[in-house]
């Protein structure tokens, strides 16, 4: 973490839903499995190894879930 700054990898296990609408600005890297992310409007976009979604903090809240489990780069 730097100041605003988070970078992580995040391994999700198999069934992971997320908690939570997350309103937070994302880059997003699928390095492993499938990544669902449902926006609060119902759209489901399906990603997976090797690619990206970039969101901004003032866009669509979104969750994410996956069923096989997934490992994500991420900077927010």
């Amino acid at each position: 973490e730097r100041g605003n700054i988070r970078v992580r990898m995040v391994r999700y296990s198999p069934g992971y839903l997320a908690d939570h609408w997350c309103s937070r600005g994302h880059v997003l890297l699928v390095l492993d499995g499938e990544l669902d992310t449902e926006l609060k409007d119902g759209s489901v976009h399906r990603l997976g190894p090797g690619t990206s979604y970039q969101g901004s903090s003032d866009g669509a809240p979104h969750r994410s879930r996956t069923e096989g489990g997934a490992t994500l780069f991420i900077v927010d």
